[in-house]
C-alpha cells in the first residue's frame, strides 16, 4: 500500500512543475555549475517532502487551535515546531511582498483588467449593456437594441 498525505491521494500524486523547478535550481547556481538530471529530480521530490511536511504540521497546529482554515500564523508556527525557525523572518518578508504584489494587482483590476481604467459611469454603462446581451441571449437570441452613445445629443 502506498503512503498517504494528508487529503488521502497517494505522495506520488503530488509534483511541482518541473520546468519551473529547473529555472529555481538554475537561478540559485552559479551559470558555469551544471546539475544531473537524477540531481534536479531528488531535489524537486526533496521539495514535494518538505511541503507535505509543512502543509501537515500546519494543518496540526491549526487543529490545535481548534480553527479550520490554515491561516500563514499556522505556517509559521509549524516551521517554528519543526526546528526551521531560523527562516521564519525570511518566509515572512516574502509573504509580505505577495501581500504587497497581490494588493497592487487587485488595485490593477486583476486578471479582468485590460489596461484602462473605467470611472464608475463606464463600469455601469458596461454592466448594462452586458445584461441586456444576457437577456437577449435567454430571450432567443436576438440582438439587444443599440443604445445611442452618451455623447449624441437628441436635439439635431
Amino acid at each position: 500500500m502506498e503512503p498517504m498525505d494528508i487529503v488521502g491521494k497517494s505522495k506520488e500524486d503530488a509534483s511541482l512543475p518541473k520546468a519551473t523547478m529547473t529555472k529555481i535550481i538554475k537561478e540559485m547556481l552559479p551559470p558555469d555549475v551544471r546539475v544531473a538530471r537524477d540531481a534536479q529530480d531528488l531535489l524537486i521530490e526533496c521539495c514535494v517532502e518538505f511541503i507535505n511536511l509543512i502543509s501537515s504540521e500546519s494543518n496540526e497546529v491549526c487543529g490545535r487551535e481548534e480553527k479550520r482554515t490554515i491561516a500563514p500564523e499556522h505556517v509559521l508556527k509549524a516551521l517554528q515546531v519543526l526546528g526551521f525557525g531560523e527562516y521564519i523572518d525570511e518566509v515572512y518578508a516574502a509573504y509580505e511582498q505577495h501581500k504587497l504584489e497581490t494588493m497592487q494587482d487587485s488595485l490593477k483590476g486583476g486578471k479582468w483588467s485590460n489596461g484602462a481604467e473605467m470611472t464608475e459611469e463606464e463600469a455601469l454603462a458596461e454592466q448594462q449593456r452586458m445584461f441586456a446581451e444576457a437577456r437577449a441571449r435567454m430571450n432567443g437570441g436576438a440582438a439587444p437594441p443599440k443604445e445611442p452613445d452618451s455623447d449624441q445629443t437628441l436635439d439635431s
